[in-house]
């Protein structure tokens, strides 16, 4: 049996606001010294994805008080969305000087603290500015508390709203918004309604309604940190898409679909495979084929007991399928080396494609799976080693090395990430994230947290991703996550079309025959996406 990959949410999962031929890097997807771009202190850079835009994005973020480190969560995530638009620089608020401003094109505040001390030079630059702003959630009292400057908004800060909104409606569609969150939404108390543009509105139990977006000028304002306990569904969308009109549009509206074969490895079915390449050459979609190419099976779980060990090269019928796949438009991704780590449950049962082999996991008593941290012996030199190791298995076997990584159920250690950028410089997958990646501070491994994206970003890590944001399809439900159908997947995609240059990217195991990939593929074409290959998004 192969395990689902368990689900990583794109927001934060805790405390109160809760919730996701082997070469060098190129120069290009190198992390920006700080230094090059902002005299900021405490600053991080990076620069923009592959046909980014021209823009330079000022992401400030709160830093105090007991949750004071969620502001760096919040930090990434958006400045991986900007990457999409241009270079980024991401700093405290705190340390905030007057002018700084000016070395960027736009800014965003995450206002993620209450009542976080805001330097009055960025309060008053922010009211001075033509540039656009974007404001995030808290604090925006002590912006608006300027007469004048809330007379030319048109609005001032009005209270939080802590109805159980479960949808916000942007662009005539329903998108979804997990009740769990119980922070609130700002809902402004608009004095001009001539001078304020609702761009999306929250939906109450009731029916009624309020502004959870708004852009008055070159201002937008976002009543709540869109981050939080996010799904495939989710507003995230909304705030993902409108910074299109905050950091300039990177090119004409168009919407891509991805297919990822899912967990091949040398115990796949030969006939399975040429059954999922036949049928998406028929319909000329190009795929992807994620590949970990040495099985492993330390205890015996499916051979009565007794250890298996073997590699692609000794299945030559799998080979043969794959350079199948090769021939009818597939193109193979590097999926680790084998799906799983040494001798032990992790967190299922030692077996390659169950298990994670970067982190480490266990499955506690309510049935989650509970990251751990990084796995025993974690280092930059054994992620390297597997790598290696793994590419010359690919190599010997006539295959071609990959030129694309993705970590095995999405999850690796802040060191392993960094070890993929300088040796592929490019992911597909989801990323996982920590505390201390932007301000330099030990990662905190107790804090992780997942990102899908809607479009390609080069994270924070330096590595260009092709995103993966509907997910797969699994008939059963499995660690308290429900089973999800096509209709699940189409129905996501549908969502994600209020984002410009929006995918519908989704991932399918192969064991599950094609009558679901059908469905799927025929869905997502309906809802007018076009399918391409991988090497496109890494393109721009």
């Amino acid at each position: 049996m192969r395990f689902p990959k368990p689900l990583l949410s794109a927001g934060v999962a805790a405390v109160t606001l809760g919730a996701f031929a082997l070469s060098s890097v190129s120069a290009e997807a190198a992390v920006t010294p700080a230094a090059v771009v902002s005299a900021l202190p405490a600053a991080k850079s990076g620069k923009a994805a592959p046909g980014g835009g021209t823009a330079k994005t000022l992401v400030l973020y709160d830093t105090t008080g007991a949750y004071g480190w969620m502001g760096e969560v919040y930090a990434t995530q958006t400045a991986n969305l900007s990457s999409h638009f241009g270079s980024w620089t991401a700093a405290p608020v705190g340390s905030y000087r007057a002018g700084d401003l000016n070395s960027y094109t736009a800014v965003i505040y995450v206002g993620s603290t209450y009542d976080e001390p805001i330097p009055a030079a960025f309060l008053t630059d922010v009211s001075a500015t033509s540039k656009p702003v974007t404001w995030l959630y808290d604090n925006i009292w002590q912006l608006t508390s300027d007469p004048a400057l809330a007379a030319r908004l048109g609005f001032t800060s009005g209270g939080f709203d802590f109805a159980d909104v479960a949808e916000v409606d942007y662009k005539q569609q329903k998108l979804t918004r997990d009740t769990v969150n119980k922070s609130g939404i700002m809902n402004l108390s608009i004095s001009d309604p001539a001078k304020v543009t609702t761009l999306a509105t929250a939906v109450r139990p009731d029916g009624t309604t309020f502004p959870w977006a708004v852009r008055s000028g070159n201002f937008t304002y976002v009543g709540e940190i869109p981050f939080a306990y996010v799904t495939h569904d989710d507003r995230y969308l909304a705030f993902a898409d409108l910074l299109f009109d905050a950091l300039g549009t990177t090119g004409a509206e168009r919407h891509r679909g991805l297919v990822r074969i899912e967990d091949v490895g040398p115990d796949s079915d030969p006939a399975e495979l040429k059954a999922v390449a036949d049928y998406l050459s028929s319909q000329k979609v190009p795929f992807t084929v994620a590949v970990y190419p040495r099985y492993r099976d330390p205890k015996g779980v499916n051979n009565g007991g007794k250890a298996q060990d073997y590699t692609l090269l000794s299945k030559p019928k799998v080979v043969a399928a794959l350079k199948y796949m090769q021939s009818k438009g597939g193109t193979l991704l590097m999926h680790g080396y084998t799906h799983q780590y040494g001798s032990i449950a992790n967190p299922y049962d030692g077996v390659s494609a169950n298990d994670f082999e970067f982190y480490a996991a266990h499955v506690d008593a309510n049935d989650s799976v509970i990251y751990d941290g990084p796995v025993a012996g974690d280092s930059a030199a054994w992620a390297t080693s597997r790598m290696v190791a793994s590419g010359l298995v690919f190599a010997a076997a006539g295959l071609g090395t990959p030129t694309i990584f993705e970590f095995p159920h999405y999850a690796a250690s802040a060191v392993d990430y960094q070890t993929v950028n300088s040796i592929f410089g490019k992911r597909y997958d989801r990323g996982l994230y920590f505390p201390g990646v932007l301000t330099g501070a030990k990662i905190d491994y107790a804090k992780q947290f997942g990102q899908f994206f809607p479009y390609t970003v080069r994270d924070v890590y330096g590595s260009v991703v092709v995103p993966e944001n509907i997910g797969n399809v699994e008939p059963d439900a499995f660690n308290n996550h429900p089973a999800r159908l096509p209709a699940d997947l189409i129905g996501a995609a549908e969502r994600n079309l209020v984002v410009r240059d929006g995918v519908a990217s989704f991932f399918y195991h192969p064991y599950l025959g094609t009558d679901y990939l059908k469905q799927v593929v025929t869905g997502v074409k309906a809802e007018g996406y076009t399918f391409v290959p991988a090497a496109t998004m890494l393109a721009g």
